[in-house]
């Protein structure tokens, strides 16, 4: 079954509306870096906003759509860690708070399959 012909400009979205969230309110995002990363957390908040806004840039254009769609795949899994450190630094919040951070773990899949479909179906007309 092919995609909806938005399902591209959906995942643009999705990105561009978590990098500009990066920008906006980057605290919370800080607190997500694993601690073994070198640096300042603010610099990773920032250079995954700057990430995810270029990849939805790429993902919104045709011309670059596949090759972008990869790279959030890729990305996708790379900032995985991030979200077992919130479930780490979060085990002990209540439940409600809990289950948010517990249910960001399995919702990475979906993700990184729709951007792999984006891109194994980039190039053909829906």
């Amino acid at each position: 079954m092919p995609p909806a012909p938005r399902s591209p400009l959906l995942l643009a979205g999705l990105l561009a509306g978590a990098g500009a969230a990066h920008l906006a309110v980057p605290k919370p995002f800080d607190a997500m870096v694993p601690r073994a990363l070198p640096g300042n957390p603010r610099t990773w908040t920032y250079a995954s906003a700057a990430i995810e806004l270029t990849l939805a840039a790429g993902i919104a254009l045709p011309r670059t759509r596949r090759t972008a769609a990869l790279a959030t795949a890729a990305f996708f899994v790379g900032v995985f860690p991030a979200n077992v450190q919130m479930a780490v630094d979060w085990r002990r919040r209540p439940a409600p708070l809990k289950a948010a951070a517990l249910g960001r773990l399995p919702l990475q899949v979906p993700l990184v399959l729709w951007a792999k479909r984006v891109a194994s179906t980039s190039g053909r007309r829906t």
